[in-house]
């Protein structure tokens, strides 16, 4: 029998994966970058590196490991690999916690300014 806080087993297991496959993925702010960057369409390595501002060798890494993570497709042409984004989803999740990460700021923002305010006021 579970107890209201026990977490179900599997949900734990899913947490886990999340947190070792796509949250890592998502742990690098070039990654995200190269996200965005898909968001408009499939680009070259060499177009990425420019989004990025970041040598072939290091774009090629951040590539690797969103590909391992399932993040983004690559079909070849020629010479060049053509990524694109696997799961726009991930973009919309992304935009999610940047609005909450604004609420959060702005949230502080108004502690800060309450604080700052009854400071104001107790010295005056």
């Amino acid at each position: 029998m579970h107890t209201a806080n026990a977490l179900d087993p599997y949900l734990r297991q899913e947490l886990d994966e999340l947190v070792s496959g796509i949250c890592k993925a998502l742990n690098d702010s070039k990654r995200l970058t190269i996200l965005y960057a898909l968001r408009s369409g499939p680009h070259t390595v060499s177009e990425l590196c420019e989004v990025i501002d970041a040598p072939q060798s290091n774009t090629s890494q951040h590539l690797a490991i969103l590909r391992d993570r399932g993040l983004v497709n690559t079909v070849r042409q020629g010479n060049n690999v053509i990524y694109s984004l696997r799961h726009p989803k991930v973009i919309e999740a992304v935009d999610f916690l940047r609005e909450v990460m604004a609420d959060e700021i702005a949230r502080r923002s108004g502690l800060r300014n309450r604080h700052e305010e009854s400071a104001r006021t107790l010295s005056s």
